[in-house]
Order: structure tokens, then C-alpha cells, then sequence
């Protein structure tokens, strides 16, 4: 107890009130299982989505490389943390977002929340101007620390409304300093893509760097799961191997002078101690596997549609998604959260979303899917979803 516990427990206390208090809920798992307090779970909460993180590959890649190199890399990349094995990752990334360079980064947060404070310095630096960031209303959380951090105003445009976004840069064009557009080519909440060959091409007419968080969509969309932004002219390309790539940890890929940039600017890289050699190791062996995993995204790609139009039919609301991601607009918190519960009752695992992660009124699951889900295990979560809500299919 602390003198300050009263402060703390009102607080989450008025959380509580508004059912907008977060808990930790563990679960125990195996490659092949998922169990919470005893009861076997159909898990899809989880962005796991090509089922690489129980993967034989990548378990064993990553335990030989902590066998020969260790468990940690002992220091940040600039003082001795730097290991032939980032070097040798990177070029592999690069290779595979097809830039000249690459880097490692430990979490997509810390990428977004680092790397953008490092751009708008060089842009201030070398223009003598603030820059002028223009940012897609539901940017990642990561992206918009990373411009309160860097004490940056953002211009934000209405989500994916590319027409909105040409008015705004037109309308600041005679204002001085280095245009940035910040966006994600899909939406973790929304399960939507953006338009990126309009964006690249928008970037182009305005002048301004076009900086992209491929999070969701590495591994998972474009030829050989390279991403959306695969053969359209994007400055800088964030993606993580937390997701689809089934490990830990995030890169930017972009131009050699970009990534020196970064490596010598940006204190979530400077001070951050390395990236481990058995997150290499499983970094790694996911490069090997998903280039020839186009099986794999096809039918992901069709269980999606399939799901959504087994809701659509029912009356519900899946929102503009087109990907792997589903959400299930609610709206009320309350209302949400009974859901996720009464899912769970029935083995099946849901995240109710809610404020401030989606916006206020906006509450809803999100049904995230993946290669491991069976056609029994997604008619078995389609019917409880409709019956849960009172729909039923016409």
C-alpha cells in the first residue's frame, strides 16, 4: 500500500463505471491447444493468422540459435548488441519488401513511437520548418504517440477518404515545412485496406513522404505476402514478426540513407538493448516459409469472405472489412463485453473492443482469423455469434 492507492483505485473505479477497465486473463497454451481455467478454447482473439507461432520451423530455429549465440544480445545495436545475425535478417528483409535497407525493431509500438520522432527531427533540421503530418483518424495508437512525443500537431483526414486528404494538403500548400502522410494499409480494428497505389501516387502529386504501417497485412496480402505496399513507391514500410510471421518483434524497411538516419536519431533504437538471437532465429525461419505460403493466404482469404457474408446475411454489421479481421459492430460497451463473455462460455474466445482503442459508440468484437480455424470451428463460432445477438440467417 502506498499513500497514493486512493487516487489509483478511484480512478480505475470510474473505469469500472463506464465498463472500460482493462484486466489481464491468462490462458495456457500449447502449440495445438489453448486452455482457460481448465476449459479447451477455440481461440480468435489472436493475429496469429497464418498459424505460424506454433510452427516446428520456428521453434526449432529459434531454440538453435539461443543454443549457439545465447538468450540475449547483451547491449543496444550501437554499443556491442549488434550481431552478424540482425545484419543477416535485415538483408533478408530488405530483399523481401524489395528496399535497399531494412532494420530490426523490438515491437511494432516501439518502431511507430520511435521512428516517427527521428523523421520530423531531420525535417525540421534541414528545412528549418515544422513539419506538416497528415494522419488517417484511425492510425495505430503507436503512430500518434510517436507524434506527441515529437510535439507534433497532426492534420488528420477522415479514414481511407483519399479525396479528404488531397483537400487537406491543398489546403496547407502554401504553408512551409515537409509533408508527411501517416497511415496503415489495414486497419487492426477495422479489418479494412487502404488504397495504396492512390496514396502512393497522391504522396507523389503533394510532395510528401508517405509513411505506411504494413502490420497486419505482412505475410498476409500482396504477391508472396510481401505486403500492400509491394510495387507501389512507399517511402517507409513498417511490418512486425509479431503477427502473421508468428514471433516477436518489427523492422521498417525503406532507402540506405533512411535506415542511417534511424540508426544514428532514433532513441527507441539508440537505447533500447538488441533484439534476441532466438527472436532472430524465428525471424528467420518465418522469410523461409511465407513466400510459399500463397495456399495458405487463399484460403484465409476465403474462410474471411465466407464468414463475413454468413453475418452480413444475418443482419450483422462487419463494418468495411475485406481481410482476416472481422469485427462485430456493437456499439454499447456493456452490450459488448456480455458478449465476449457468453462466447466464452461456449469455448469460444473474443476481444470485446472499446473506447479509447475504437471510437466512443464503437464498441465491438474483433473476430480475428487464421489459417488454424477449420470450417466446423467457423460455423460453430458464425451460429453462436447469431444466436448470441438474436439474428438468424435468411
Amino acid at each position: 500500500m502506498t499513500r497514493f492507492d486512493m487516487l489509483f483505485s478511484q480512478a480505475l473505479d470510474s473505469l469500472e463505471s463506464r465498463k472500460l477497465r482493462r484486466r489481464l486473463r491468462p490462458l495456457h497454451r500449447t502449440p495445438d491447444q489453448v486452455m482457460r481455467q481448465g476449459q479447451a478454447i477455440l481461440d480468435f482473439s489472436s493475429n496469429d493468422y497464418l498459424g505460424l507461432s506454433g510452427h516446428p520451423l520456428l521453434r526449432e530455429r529459434a531454440a538453435d540459435w539461443a543454443m549457439q549465440h545465447g538468450t540475449g544480445a547483451r547491449a543496444s545495436r550501437l554499443v556491442s548488441g549488434t550481431l552478424d545475425l540482425h545484419e543477416q535478417i535485415e538483408r533478408r528483409l530488405a530483399s523481401f519488401k524489395g528496399t535497399e535497407a531494412a532494420l530490426i525493431f523490438a515491437s511494432g509500438w516501439q518502431a511507430n513511437a520511435a521512428v516517427l520522432p527521428a523523421l520530423f527531427r531531420m525535417a525540421r533540421e534541414q528545412t528549418g520548418e515544422t513539419p506538416l503530418v497528415f494522419a488517417d483518424r484511425l492510425n495505430h495508437a503507436s503512430m500518434h504517440h510517436g507524434c506527441a512525443a515529437a510535439g507534433v500537431r497532426q492534420i488528420r483526414f477522415r479514414h481511407n477518404d483519399l479525396d479528404h486528404l488531397d483537400a487537406l494538403l491543398k489546403r496547407h500548400a502554401d504553408l512551409p515545412g515537409l509533408r508527411f502522410i501517416l497511415t496503415e494499409s489495414v486497419f487492426s480494428m477495422d479489418g479494412d485496406t487502404a488504397d495504396i497505389a492512390a496514396l502512393s501516387a497522391l504522396a507523389r502529386r503533394h510532395d510528401a513522404f508517405l509513411y505506411l504501417d504494413e502490420a497486419h497485412a505482412t505475410g498476409v496480402l500482396g504477391p508472396q505476402g510481401r505486403g500492400l505496399s509491394h510495387g507501389h513507391p512507399v517511402d517507409l514500410v513498417m511490418g512486425t514478426f509479431s503477427k502473421a510471421l508468428g514471433g516477436m518483434g518489427a523492422y521498417i524497411a525503406g532507402s540506405r540513407a533512411l535506415c542511417d538516419w534511424i540508426i544514428t536519431s532514433s532513441s527507441g533504437f539508440i537505447y533500447s538493448t538488441a533484439p534476441s538471437p532466438p527472436m532472430l532465429g524465428a525471424m528467420d525461419a518465418a522469410l523461409d516459409l511465407v513466400p510459399g505460403m500463397e495456399a495458405e493466404r487463399l484460403g484465409l482469404r476465403q474462410k474471411a469472405r465466407s464468414f463475413r457474408d454468413r453475418l452480413t446475411a444475418a443482419g450483422i454489421n462487419t463494418g468495411a472489412s475485406t481481410t482476416q479481421i472481422v469485427p462485430v459492430m456493437i456499439g454499447d460497451e456493456t452490450e459488448t463485453l456480455a458478449l465476449a463473455q457468453s462466447l466464452e462460455k461456449a469455448g469460444l474466445l473474443t476481444i470485446a473492443i472499446r473506447p479509447p482503442t475504437v471510437p466512443a459508440g464503437s464498441a465491438r468484437l474483433r473476430i480475428a482469423l487464421s489459417t488454424q480455424h477449420d470450417t466446423a470451428a467457423l460455423d460453430h463460432l458464425a451460429e453462436a455469434v447469431i444466436g448470441a445477438l438474436g439474428q438468424h440467417t435468411t
